[in-house]
């Protein structure tokens, strides 16, 4: 992976963690349930995107690796994994 993809999911992550602390001030707080509701929802798609860059790299990499290859099992075993992730995913 390369460096500045790491970086950049690093990033969001930090982010996300700051939000994360924020919302559990918020909650301490008692501040408003809606302000709270719509903080979780920001923190869910910075994960979303985190999400989606993750799948990126792993479908410019791995999986493309093992496409290519000539093993069959692995080829096999790179696409059950990610459909073992959009499955999982799916059932929020």
């Amino acid at each position: 992976m390369s460096r500045d993809v790491t970086s950049d999911i690093l990033k969001r992550l930090r982010s996300i963690e700051g939000h994360v602390g924020g919302i559990a001030r918020m909650v301490e707080s008692d501040q408003y349930c809606v302000d709270i509701l719509n903080q979780i929802v920001a923190v869910q798609r910075a994960l979303d995107k985190v999400n989606s860059r993750v799948l990126d790299r792993h479908l410019h990499t791995c999986a493309t690796t093992a496409i290519r290859g000539d093993d069959p099992d692995e080829r096999e075993r790179v696409i059950g994994e990610i459909l073992n992730v959009f499955k999982r995913a799916g059932k929020r």
